[in-house]
């Protein structure tokens, strides 16, 4: 894969990309584009709803979070090189807790995104173009999945980290996952 971001490679491309036995891009990468494409669905459903401001604001979403695909990577990849450092290098043990804190922040900010775009999708599902209900449940249902799996990460990141035992984000993140998930489950209500 080359430097390109990932939102401009081939899905061909990125399919074989992630399907490469190398680190990444992984579910970092993947969730991240995954929210940006359930932020794209809900603006458009927006502007056929003609709700300008909602359109506006899930652009807004979507291009905060097409970044963080391809920041996870890079994040993933500086606390790698510190947990390369020699055992012996007495800036390794605080050089890993703040790479990996860092590379926690990526997912957390796609976690906060994903949720906010699934509140929009939601919401247009029930008041929206109704036309368009299938797309906006669609962005909803997807939108949370990406708040899910972004909450998963932070999860899994921290756990059993003795530096991290009091650290709030897995449970704000969870929280935005369920709160996602609610959404998307009211948008598909009959």
């Amino acid at each position: 894969m080359g430097t390109e971001p990932l939102r401009e490679v081939r899905v061909g491309t990125l399919v074989d990309d992630v399907a490469a036995r190398t680190p990444a891009p992984g579910a970092g990468a993947v969730t991240g584009l995954v929210a940006t494409l359930a932020g794209a669905l809900t603006e458009m459903v927006a502007r056929f709803s003609d709700d300008e401001p909602a359109a506006e604001r899930c652009e807004a979403l979507r291009h905060r979070v097409a970044p963080l695909a391809d920041e996870d990577g890079a994040a993933y990849e500086r606390y790698l090189a510190a947990v390369r450092l020699p055992r012996e290098d007495e800036t390794r043990a605080q050089r890993m807790v703040e790479t990996l804190s860092a590379a926690t922040d990526v997912p957390m900010r796609m976690a906060e995104t994903a949720a906010e775009v699934a509140e929009h999708a939601a919401r247009l599902a029930r008041e929206g173009n109704p036309r368009l209900r299938g797309d906006a449940v669609a962005a909803a249902q997807v939108a949370a999945a990406a708040a899910r799996s972004a909450a998963a990460l932070v999860a899994i990141n921290l756990a059993g980290r003795e530096a991290f035992a009091e650290d709030p984000r897995p449970g704000r993140a969870g929280a935005l996952g369920a709160a996602a998930q609610a959404a998307a489950d009211t948008a598909a209500a009959p």
